[in-house]
């Protein structure tokens, strides 16, 4: 098999932008979801269906709950699955000189339900940019775009070999970046520049040491709660929120 993708909307979203050599596997006697999919799938003119027993759908990704469908892109696997990849000097090259711009940085996200809901939330707040290195961080695969809902489709996505570098060049073409940090200034306080980077560290250790050098800015989100921190993709959809509030 091909690259693969499931959950409902995830399938849905991957639909609009399969090409030929596409196969949607569905469960048979499926209820009307199934039946859904399957209608769009047909409305494509590019993707087979496929009708299976729900014994051959879990062995194609066995201890997975699929919900009675799959969707096989053909072609060979990626690391980076569906990614709207681009690069950092292509993005900047994109902008006017009066532009605004939000790019998400993340240090070390490991935990793919965290990036899935990253970008979700990158989506729904129009994050213009996200950045993941290539190493030493989880990359987009199934469980990534299940997440995420589908969203990893349209958040333009940067892998990139080396953070502090890629900072560097966004602070070159007029952007302030921004790290996620406890002990950092209230979030709620800060005016976020017109160009802004977020940085959010990994869900243990937070943000490298080299990372957190290179921020113009430390900020936090205040909370009043007992637990003394919130889980990274609840932050970072908090702070893409912070700025859009005032942009």
């Amino acid at each position: 098999m091909g690259e693969r993708v499931y959950g409902y909307h995830a399938i849905e979203e991957a639909l609009k932008k399969a090409g030929m050599g596409s196969t949607l596997y569905l469960v048979r006697g499926g209820g009307d979801r199934i039946r859904d999919l399957e209608r769009k799938a047909i409305l494509t003119g590019k993707v087979a269906v496929k009708k299976v027993s729900k014994d051959e759908l879990e062995r194609m990704m066995p201890g997975t709950d699929l919900r009675g469908a799959l969707l096989d892109l053909g072609g060979p696997r990626r690391g980076a699955s569906r990614l709207k990849e681009t690069t950092v000097e292509e993005f900047c090259s994109s902008l006017g000189e009066n532009d605004g711009a939000l790019v998400m940085v993340l240090d070390g996200i490991t935990d793919p339900h965290n990036l899935g809901a990253i970008l979700r939330s990158a989506d729904q707040f129009g994050a213009d940019l996200v950045l993941i290195p290539e190493r030493r961080s989880v990359q987009a695969n199934e469980t990534v775009v299940k997440v995420s809902s589908g969203a990893a489709q349209y958040v333009p996505v940067a892998v990139v070999t080396n953070l502090n570098r890629e900072l560097e060049y966004l602070k070159k073409n007029g952007f302030w970046v921004y790290g996620a940090d406890m002990k950092g200034n209230s979030s709620y306080e800060e005016k976020f520049s017109d160009r802004t980077v977020i940085v959010m560290g990994s869900e243990g250790d937070g943000m490298s040491s080299l990372v957190k050098k290179n921020c113009d800015y430390i900020v936090s989100i205040p909370m009043q709660g007992h637990i003394d921190s919130l889980n990274v993709s609840v932050a970072a959809g908090i702070l893409m929120y912070e700025y859009r509030r005032n942009h």
